[in-house]
């Protein structure tokens, strides 16, 4: 049986199935076994592993993390490609394709009906995120707090460098904050353009997210840390007493000051210089002017 990630194979089922790429999915299906098999890799799956995968497409990625995993459950909004998958799949039982829009279904009830009430609980994300809703699929997992051990998605470049950014550099901002609050993040490696069909016009890279057993940092108002964090990169250029005191009105810029220099932070400081501890010390400092 030849493998679905080959573009000979690739090009044979599209057209036995008469399947047109929709730009608005942003499907771009991948035909390189050397790069599947390095994301997959990275997930350290063991035949008694869970694998939920995030828009399949004719089922490459998913016929390699089926190889390896006891089961892998993919979650596919495209109603066009449900009978090629039930096609190109069709060798591994053990593989299941939900039809929906992973921002919308209940993951909480899939995990647990698919994997936790089947005695799978080593659990992992493999998955070869649509770029256009890379973002908030990320957060909606990460949110849910499903029992995922770790999340290998192959997203834009860009992104994975902002996700895995530190303080002090120029790609670190909120959402580097908020996905490392949950998980600890690597830049596993880079992909070229040319190993998709059709080719995207930018590079992508794999990121592993570790997630971690407790958030990163203490809060007493999680979700105040995280306005406080967006409004702090609202406009880079500005001092993180300008972002705040804009955030919460000019009236409150003394109390803002106050509560920087309360945190331990000098006024005069930009957002992407502030660690997340210093943000979590800053939220707190912040939560009398939040409960005004």
């Amino acid at each position: 049986m030849k493998d679905i990630a080959t573009l000979h194979r690739t090009k044979e089922i599209l057209a036995k199935h008469g399947f047109s790429f929709k730009k608005s999915l942003g499907q771009n299906f991948l035909i390189d076994l050397n790069v599947l098999g390095n994301i997959v890799g990275a997930a350290n799956l063991t035949p008694d592993s869970g694998v939920l995968e995030i828009g399949p497409g004719i089922g490459s990625l998913t016929e390699q993390s089926a190889k390896q995993a006891k089961k892998v459950v993919a979650l596919e909004i495209d109603q066009r490609l449900l009978p090629i998958l039930e096609d190109s799949l069709a060798p591994y039982p053990h593989v299941k394709v939900i039809h929906g829009d992973a921002l919308e279904l209940d993951l909480e009830t899939i995990v647990d009906e698919e994997f936790t009430q089947q005695g799978i609980t080593d659990l992992a994300v493999v998955a070869n995120l649509p770029y256009y809703v890379t973002t908030p699929i990320i957060m909606r997992i990460l949110e849910a707090r499903t029992p995922f051990r770790t999340l290998i998605m192959m997203i834009q470049k860009e992104v994975a460098e902002r996700i895995g950014a530190q303080p002090g550099t120029k790609a670190y901002g909120s959402l580097s904050i908020a996905i490392q609050y949950y998980a600890e993040a690597e830049v596993c490696f880079t992909v070229p353009k040319q190993v998709f069909i059709p080719a995207p016009n930018v590079d992508s890279a794999v990121i592993r997210l570790n997630i971690r057993k407790e958030p990163a940092v203490k809060t007493l108002d999680e979700k105040l840390f995280f306005e406080v964090t967006r409004a702090s990169f609202a406009q880079r250029r500005k001092t993180i007493l300008n972002n705040l005191s804009s955030h919460f009105g000019k009236a409150e810029k003394e109390a803002v000051e106050a509560a920087l220099h309360e945190a331990g932070i000098d006024p005069r400081r930009r957002g992407e210089t502030l660690s997340l501890q210093e943000f979590a010390q800053l939220a707190d400092a912040l939560l009398p002017i939040k409960k005004r």
